[in-house]
């Protein structure tokens, strides 16, 4: 059995939200306001990239007129 070692492209991404310059790159990379992405942080408990981008995507998609509309149904 061969062992593999991580590649590169599975490295994690860290937020740190502290530095007001990396907030502000991370939340334009987000496409949402440093305080959205402070609050993400906080309601996810993470500040790993990979989390933080899937959330916002589940939040923009909740508050989509069609998702309600489904939920309404």
């Amino acid at each position: 059995m061969e062992h593999q070692l991580p590649s590169m492209n599975a490295r994690k991404e860290f937020i740190e939200i502290a530095d007001e310059q990396d907030r502000n790159y991370w939340a334009t990379r987000l496409g949402v306001s440093g305080e959205k992405l402070k609050s993400a942080i906080k309601a996810i408990q993470s500040m790993e990239f990979t989390r933080l981008k899937e959330f916002l995507t589940m939040e923009k998609i909740k508050s989509g007129s069609s998702y309600q509309h489904f939920l309404n149904s």
